[in-house]
């Protein structure tokens, strides 16, 4: 497997360190629009980089991007950059005739009357309506394979096969208990897409209904998780879990929610109310002119790269799946999760937890898909595949799993 990996920030970095020590791999190349991004995540690697190289890369130039495919011979595209380029990349991929994997899918639009009640263009949408296309083409499109879409999807498919004969609710919690030292305000990971996915309508899944949407921060709930984070508040946020799950698993209510806290609430809340969430330019006098600039690539650009919070990083993050129903005739609740503390992430890789837990996903999805453990064609979740090989390698690869029966 030859892979073309786009995108060397934070998650792009911490996918270079873990593949490093895998050989199911003969090649990948780290591509980047900063050219000197690429060289460094690879120059990190040391002796272990000889399998890896650098590459300069526009991801929104479909046509640079199949050039660099052909240049490199890669057969598989890993995108690890943010959503805004899922589309361009996907596109690439087919048209080189390239396997796809993302950890992000194509934006969604808020319907344009009742963004509250009604879906506009749902997360992936986009990326759905070519499923055809890349199942004539033969090739495999497995698009939402981080960690949340992704492992939080392999725990539902597992929940499904093995744990529940009927599921009442999926419900995917999130929640932390990270301080950054040092900043009043600092995400743990882009605030691009946290802006993204926490100010667009949520949309929840109930079998009667299909898929709707509720105003932001919606049903605020209290989740206890596990190995002393703790109890923390969650609410509805827009994933694209409740988006992939109902595609393959039956069960009467698929949710996500996520432990934000009142201060993050706070900050995305008057960042809407000012318009900074906003990505079309607007027009910004300077000394040099009239420049034009996106809100929310400034917010961005004023805070501080969380890839770089590492060593300020304290505590452990949590995704998991909790699923309600019955086995052999009787009520259960199980919570699968998978937990990293900072510090472990930080000593053994260099890299914070939140993008580590994300990266090792999509390296352990290749690998099954390298030694033909994982296959298909066509768009594909990661739903779709066997969880329990998936399961078993995370478990190889350092990063074991936990189940609580509630």
């Amino acid at each position: 497997m030859r892979v073309l990996l786009v995108g060397a920030g934070g998650v792009g970095t911490a996918i270079t360190r873990i593949a490093a020590r895998r050989p199911f791999f003969e090649h990948m190349a780290v591509a980047d629009r900063d050219f000197a991004r690429a060289e460094s995540a690879v120059a990190a690697l040391g002796e272990s980089g000889a399998r890896f190289g650098a590459a300069r890369l526009d991801a929104s130039d479909p046509a640079a991007v199949r050039a660099a495919l052909a240049e490199h011979r890669c057969d598989v595209l890993l995108n690890a950059t943010d959503p805004r380029f899922v589309m361009p990349l996907f596109e690439a991929a087919l048209a080189h005739g390239a396997h796809y994997l993302d950890m992000a899918m194509s934006l969604s639009q808020p319907h344009p009357t009742r963004p509250y009640e009604k879906c506009g263009v749902k997360l992936g949408d986009a990326q759905f309506e070519r499923a055809a296309e890349w199942e004539a083409s033969g090739r495999l499109a497995l698009v939402g394979m981080g960690v949340e879409p992704g492992l939080s999807d392999v725990f539902a498919r597992y929940a499904s096969d093995e744990l529940f004969d009927e599921i009442e609710e999926i419900g995917i919690r999130d929640g932390a208990d990270l301080t950054v030292q040092g900043y009043d305000f600092a995400p743990s990971f882009s605030i691009w897409t946290t802006i993204e996915e926490c100010l667009n309508p949520p949309v929840v899944y109930e079998e009667d209904r299909g898929w709707f949407t509720t105003a932001p921060f919606s049903e605020p709930e209290v989740f206890d998780f596990p190995e002393g984070i703790g109890p923390v508040e969650c609410v509805n946020v827009e994933h694209e879990e409740v988006l992939l799950v109902p595609r393959r698993i039956k069960a009467r209510r698929v949710t996500f929610k996520y432990g934000l806290g009142d201060e993050f609430i706070r900050v995305l809340r008057a960042l809407r109310t000012l318009g900074l969430d906003r990505t079309d330019p607007v027009s910004v006098k300077s000394d040099a002119g009239t420049v034009k600039v996106s809100p929310r690539d400034v917010v961005a650009a004023c805070l501080p790269d969380p890839a770089g919070l590492g060593d300020r990083m304290h505590g452990k993050t949590c995704a998991g799946t909790w699923v309600k129903g019955t086995k052999d005739g009787r009520p259960r609740q199980v919570y699968l999760y998978h937990v990293v503390d900072n510090q472990w992430s930080m000593r053994e890789y260099g890299s914070q937890a939140v993008v580590w837990q994300t990266a090792i996903n999509p390296v352990a999805a290749l690998e099954l898909v390298a030694n033909g453990v994982w296959g298909g064609s066509g768009v594909l979740g990661p739903e779709a595949m066997p969880p329990r090989p998936f399961l078993d390698l995370l478990g190889e690869y350092g990063a074991p799993w936990g189940m609580r029966e509630e």
